[in-house]
């Protein structure tokens, strides 16, 4: 039951003006709750776990809220009586000293039942307040902003401040019976088992990495690396491909579309164009070789098998951003975007070193890698999707006898390294031994040539680091002609190495 209007201190003043308008608030919920807690502290509880001080309108009352809050929570009762040292006996409630207005919230409380829906409304009216605070803002930055303070950095800003206000702040969370728990358990059970290959994450298509990862896991930042010729971007396009091909969804009571197999796929290119990385997935679709496409030299069955395709894959949920010279905070925002209009399971990016940091040009290129492979991990966490990143390996490699990358063969090594759940490289061991041709005749080159027939067409994902599961190596079929990764045959496996 709300204060009645005889009881009810005023403490905002009628400013009696339709010109002014007052921010949204709700004195009398903020006095029900407050009261609430006073006459029985459990109701403290019900509503800490998303409420502070701070998402009252009030200043008393946030004060109340706060004090009462420290007294609960160091195992004292809260009471009108232990509250009101704590309260500056000085303060302007209307008239009436500070005993007088905490006993009265006392003795117009209403029952802690309706304490949750009293912090809700009190919640909402917070929010609604920050909104009005961001549009200022927006309105006031750009009124007044320094030539030298571009437009999009303010767009940006106020994207990733809507971002975090839509995501902050939600009633649920905090115990809850094992029983949920056990049907939550089940659900996700149901979910991997509907799913393609039975997994717990995204499926990439490739039955050994599938295996061997249990698929693409929420919130993972995933590290593809390699040296330039091996396959990273192409092994990406495929993974890309396979999730956004499988992809399936079913409408929401909200209204909202759930992924329940394969996923929506965002692509940022900041090396190829939207147009070559869609030449590449139609040559691997295809088995046309892209340099075919390009330049023209195919039939006109050909022809109609590129348009099948094409007309097939136009509607899957695969989206491409191509700009060049993103800024990290530019990604994000781009990706928050995606997320909140046509939904995201997969982020991918070619490549980390392609990337910029969000201040100015550093000179420390060290500590720009550590902002974005940090800012790339809690992308991930923030939409709870895998993020999958290229990035390029240092030269060093190449002065081994042994090509096969390892975990300090990464450029600015420490925070790649660091940050991610899972890193994995692509390896052909064929790319390095057929600029090794002995002279035709000798022995040598028979020696050569049984060496590539057991290479030729194959390749191998390292998985160098997996927070959560097994390192290792998977062994893939490549065929470099159409740029596409496949499973190795049973009985195809290279030989273990001694």
């Amino acid at each position: 039951m709300a204060l009645s209007d005889s009881n009810i201190v005023k403490l905002t003043p009628d400013l009696g003006a339709a010109a002014y308008r007052t921010a949204p608030h709700n004195i009398e919920a903020e006095q029900s709750l407050l009261g609430a807690i006073l006459v029985n502290n459990d109701a403290f509880y019900r509503v800490s776990d998303f409420l502070e001080p701070k998402h009252f309108f009030e200043p008393i009352h946030q004060l109340i809220f706060e004090t009462a809050g420290s007294i609960i929570r160091a195992g004292k009762v809260a009471t009108p009586v232990t509250l009101k040292t704590f309260v500056p006996a000085d303060t302007d409630l209307g008239g009436i000293t500070v005993s007088q207005y905490l006993a009265r919230l006392a003795a117009e409380a209403t029952t802690i039942i309706n304490a949750h829906d009293y912090g809700r409304t009190i919640y909402d009216l917070a929010l609604r307040r920050d909104l009005i605070r961001i549009g200022e803002d927006m309105v006031n930055v750009a009124y007044d902003a320094p030539v030298d303070f571009a437009p999009r950095a303010q767009i940006e800003d106020a994207e990733r401040r809507l971002y975090e206000l839509a995501e902050a702040g939600r009633y649920d969370g905090g115990f809850q019976k094992f029983g949920q728990a056990l049907a939550v358990a089940i659900d996700m059970a149901a979910a991997a088992y509907k799913r393609d290959g039975n997994l717990s994450g995204l499926a990439s298509g490739l039955r050994d990495m599938d295996t061997k990862m249990g698929g693409l896991q929420p919130s993972d930042l995933i590290i593809l690396a390699g040296r330039p010729a091996m396959g990273k971007t192409a092994l990406a396009t495929n993974i890309a491909y396979n999730v956004a091909r499988s992809w399936r969804g079913e409408t929401q009571a909200d209204g909202t579309m759930k992924s329940v197999n394969g996923g929506v796929v965002g692509f940022f290119s900041l090396e190829m164009s939207a147009e070559q990385l869609a030449t590449r997935i139609l040559s691997e679709r295809t088995g046309i070789s892209s340099s075919s496409i390009r330049r023209g030299g195919i039939s006109e069955n050909d022809f109609d098998k590129i348009r099948d395709h094409a007309i097939e894959m136009q509607h899957l949920p695969f989206h491409v951003d191509d700009t060049g010279g993103l800024s990290i905070a530019q990604l994000m925002a781009r990706a928050r975007r995606l997320k909140r209009q046509k939904g995201l399971d997969l982020l991918i990016i070619d490549y980390i070193q392609l990337l910029s940091g969000s201040g100015k040009r550093s000179d420390n290129r060290v500590q720009e890698i550590t902002e974005i492979t940090t800012s790339l991990k809690a992308l991930a966490k923030e939409l709870n999707v895998p993020i999958i990143a290229l990035s390029q390996l240092s030269r060093q490699v190449e002065a081994r006898d042994d090509k096969r990358p390892q975990l300090a063969d990464l450029r600015e090594s420490g925070s790649i390294e660091q940050d991610a759940d899972v890193v994995l490289f692509v390896f052909r061991e064929e790319y390095y031994l057929q600029n090794k041709e002995p002279r035709p005749g000798t022995p040598e080159h028979e020696k050569w040539q049984t060496e590539m027939q057991l290479v030729h067409g194959k390749a191998e994902v390292i998985i160098g680091k997996q927070r959560h599961g097994p390192t290792g190596t998977i062994e893939l079929q490549f065929d470099a002609s159409v740029t596409r990764f496949a499973d190795l045959d049973q009985g195809q496996h290279l030989p273990d190495r001694i």
